[in-house]
């Protein structure tokens, strides 16, 4: 608060400081992001943005006038990397938080401001992944393990845990490892993703590993992926 003070009544935390305060990203030690119309100076502790905010991307977070959300994304986009963008997507879907302004409002209304590419790509990316099907994402995995020496698990397995039975994706019995495939459009909403954790808790209990593998880390990580299991199923 005493940094936005600090630079007149027209400013706002923004950027990396606005997104630690949504809880979007960690925290950071470095100096506190202050955005107003006009132009002015960073000082000790304080770095100074100057962009144009129209009203409605503008609110309060625990009295503290801040970027809106979605601005926040946008003003994201253009100092961090992909993997923190998408952290910060991540959190916002996982925090359930909404605006009447939407991201895609914002880049049509500053169509070629920094990080407008690297935002439209992340959501175009977030729109593939919540279109990947159970189906494909099982394909993807076999294939992956096919080119390996790894054993083959019993997929889509009926294991009973605690007087329950569970389908789990991926089963390596003697292991006594679990691989859950995690689809945005089976996993994705707020039941599925308390129900998953609930089931993984009672599955830890019962002496199973459970390790939940995403489609990205198929597609962009699979040689540390087929790493992973391998040390696991050693263990």
């Amino acid at each position: 608060m005493a940094a936005v003070l600090s630079a007149d009544t027209d400013a706002v935390l923004s950027h990396r400081s606005a997104a630690a305060l949504w809880g979007l990203l960690p925290p950071s030690s470095i100096a506190i992001d202050v955005t107003r119309p006009r132009e002015f100076r960073s000082r000790p502790g304080v770095r100074a943005h100057c962009s144009a905010i129209g009203p409605d991307e503008v609110t309060r977070v625990d009295g503290i006038p801040v970027t809106s959300m979605p601005r926040t994304l946008f003003d994201l986009a253009a100092i961090v990397n992909r993997h923190q963008l998408e952290s910060a997507f991540n959190e916002v879907e996982v925090q359930g938080l909404t605006d009447r302004l939407s991201v895609v409002d914002l880049l049509k209304r500053y169509p070629g401001r920094r990080g407008a590419a690297v935002l439209r790509a992340t959501m175009m990316d977030e729109k593939k992944a919540r279109g990947i099907t159970k189906k494909e994402l099982e394909k993807r995995f076999a294939a992956m393990l096919a080119g390996t020496d790894l054993p083959r698990p019993r997929r889509n397995a009926d294991l009973a845990v605690g007087g329950r039975f569970f389908e789990v994706d991926c089963l390596w019995s003697e292991q006594r490892l679990i691989v859950e495939l995690d689809g945005r459009a089976t996993h994705g909403t707020a039941r599925a993703f308390e129900g998953d954790r609930a089931r993984d808790r009672l599955l830890q209990v019962d002496g199973w590993r459970v390790v939940r593998i995403t489609w990205r880390q198929l597609r962009d990580d699979a040689p540390a992926v087929v790493a992973d299991l391998r040390r696991l199923l050693r263990q």
